[in-house]
């Protein structure tokens, strides 16, 4: 057990660099090389891989630390307000523009620009940006003569920019420009050991903000369950799902045990009724059709032992069906056509009750 004595830690940036892996550790030192660099920089990756984390290393190991670092979304405005929030606009250069109003470049001088979601900007606006890489001038929406800007631009996105150059929905120049270093970073079902390793930092960070006197840890079977997921959402969803499971947890004196992976699961659930014009509610644990279970391990072709050999068989149909059911018990039992207590007999029988809380 590991004593706390104040909230401060817990109180430190929410996002951090955590991860021991070789990928992880890769990625975080390509971009470190070239932070020093006044050079564009590209950071790919999934969602929730930290790729706003990776901009602000890349400011502030850089001669621009000092300097303004301002990060825009791409994606979070409509296509005809991103190039004014870019590059600006004169008062009256369109309906609504009382004022002259200074852009995210020119918010930037003298720092870094780091353009979030890089694949969503429309076709005028990459002609913007590709003028602004090029030159370090901008004109503002309305103006007519250029303003000259020193920003250094990083920018992330989750899609495959070769691929939309070759569909036409990037402009390849543009790519060509920013792409002077391209920092890749790794899912984290890639990241060998650093699921159990964010977990536990995650997890007494949680313990702290509830006023925990220790952090108990995770049973084996709650961290099995956290390293055999497949993180679709990262480092991102890990944080939630282990933060959830602490927050949920109620003996502080006792090892987390019951991990749930989606919020939204409930023994209720909403549906359309067949008229397609209220929401009602339907048990989530009587499903129309029940699911057919695919067992994790096929049994073997030959053994000396039928015996071990359908055990096996039967535990893997086990763990399937809980897997496909979230650990629901009595969906689980649904979809393997048994009843409540067939199924915990059988989950008994096999030392799975604890990986399948009721």
């Amino acid at each position: 057990m590991v004593g706390f004595a104040t909230k401060s830690w817990a109180m430190e940036r929410a996002n951090q660099f955590v991860g021991s892996s070789l990928a992880f550790l890769d990625a975080v030192e390509r971009a470190s090389r070239a932070a020093p660099l006044n050079r564009p920089v590209l950071v790919i990756g999934e969602r929730g891989t930290g790729k706003e984390l990776i901009a602000e290393r890349l400011h502030h190991l850089s001669s621009r630390w000092s300097g303004p670092l301002v990060t825009m979304n791409c994606a979070a405005l409509p296509e005809n307000l991103i190039e004014a929030e870019l590059f600006g606009h004169e008062a009256g250069s369109f309906t609504g523009a009382a004022k002259t109003r200074h852009g995210r470049f020119e918010e930037a001088d003298g720092g870094t620009l780091f353009l979030d979601e890089l694949a969503t900007l429309s076709s005028p606006a990459q002609d913007r940006l590709l003028r602004a890489v090029e030159y370090g001038e901008i004109t503002r929406i309305g103006a007519s003569r250029p303003i000259s800007v020193d920003v250094r631009i990083v920018a992330a996105t989750n899609e495959h920019l070769p691929r939309l150059v070759e569909e036409g929905r990037f402009r390849a120049d543009l790519l060509d420009r920013l792409s002077f270093e391209v920092v890749t970073l790794p899912p984290l079902r890639a990241r060998e050991g650093d699921i159990a390793l964010l977990a536990e930092h995650f997890g007494r960070r949680m313990a702290v903000e509830l006023d925990w006197s220790n952090w108990p840890g995770f049973t084996p079977a709650a961290l099995a369950r956290l390293e055999s997921y497949q993180w679709p959402g990262n480092v991102r969803e890990l944080r939630n799902v282990v933060e959830r499971a602490v927050y949920r947890h109620e003996d502080p004196e006792r090892a987390v045990e019951t991990i749930q992976f989606d919020p939204f699961a409930s023994p209720w659930v909403l549906s359309r009724d067949p008229a397609g014009a209220v929401e009602v509610a339907s048990y989530a644990n009587e499903p129309a059709a029940p699911a057919q279970p695919t067992p994790s391990s096929e049994p073997a072709a030959t053994t000396s032992d039928f015996r071990a050999a359908v055990s096996v068989y039967e535990k893997a149909l086990l763990e399937d069906a809980l897997a496909r059911c979230r650990y629901n018990q009595r969906a689980t039992a649904t979809a393997l056509g048994l009843s409540y207590d067939q199924l915990r007999h059988a989950l008994k029988r096999h030392k799975l009750m604890e990986a399948a809380p009721d």
